[in-house]
């Protein structure tokens, strides 16, 4: 999934993200309102996870903004606030889940995965093009009985070729798709990330299935199904 995390504290920031990206997940960590209402406003996301307390603009208000706008990806609210007062502010904000302050990590990542199932995106804990399946809680790629363990880069490159099957798929595409907000990688990046995920997909006898399309980009096709 593509989160934005929202978090002014960058010692909770960085847990959250670093635990959300090891289980495959796409974050853009942020640490005030202004900056995520800016982001909401160019790109795309399927999980919000937004502080209350935040610089500028709050979490709520952030939520509200989301909602007006007609965004129906699911919102966690963390926040130290627990009364039922304040539970329900963040839920008539728009919220869908509610995370008090401290985190639990076991907890936090059991509420992502709940949220996740309500994702517009939602097609099951393993994607499938044919016969090539995709593992989402186990990082893990299945095809004819051989299975292999991807990296949460390889794992976040082929979950976005799995879900545009067939399309070609540019650069520029692919790395706002994996890389976080605020990272460049480097020119060739790209490049050696799709020949690494090729040698992945060698284990299980799929490395001819990501094409390259020459002055395009790439693209995922079963040979039985490549043009």
């Amino acid at each position: 999934m593509k989160i934005l995390l929202v978090e002014d504290d960058p010692k909770q920031l960085m847990p959250l993200q670093t635990v959300l990206a090891q289980a495959g997940h796409n974050v853009d960590g942020v640490r005030d309102g202004e900056t995520a209402q800016w982001l909401l406003s160019e790109k795309d996301y399927d999980l919000l996870i937004l502080d209350w307390m935040l610089p500028r603009v709050s979490g709520v208000n952030l939520c509200q903004h989301y909602r007006s706008l007609g965004k129906a990806a699911p919102v966690l609210l963390i926040t130290a606030k627990d009364t039922t007062a304040d539970k329900v502010i963040g839920l008539d904000a728009g919220a869908d889940d509610y995370l008090v302050k401290p985190i639990d990590i076991i907890e936090f990542m059991a509420r992502v995965r709940a949220l996740r199932r309500r994702s517009p995106l939602w097609q099951g804990d393993v994607l499938l093009v044919n016969d090539l399946q995709l593992h989402l809680d186990t990082l893990t790629v299945e095809r004819q009985g051989a299975t292999t363990s991807l990296s949460s880069r390889e794992f976040q490159l082929l979950e976005y070729f799995m879900r545009h099957p067939r399309q070609v798929l540019t650069r520029n595409q692919i790395e706002q798709a994996v890389w976080e907000w605020g990272t460049e990688p480097e020119s060739n990046a790209i490049t050696v990330l799709v020949r690494k995920l090729r040698q992945r997909l060698q284990e299980v006898g799929a490395s001819d299935w990501i094409e390259t399309i020459y002055g395009m980009g790439y693209r995922l096709s079963s040979p039985e199904n490549a043009e």
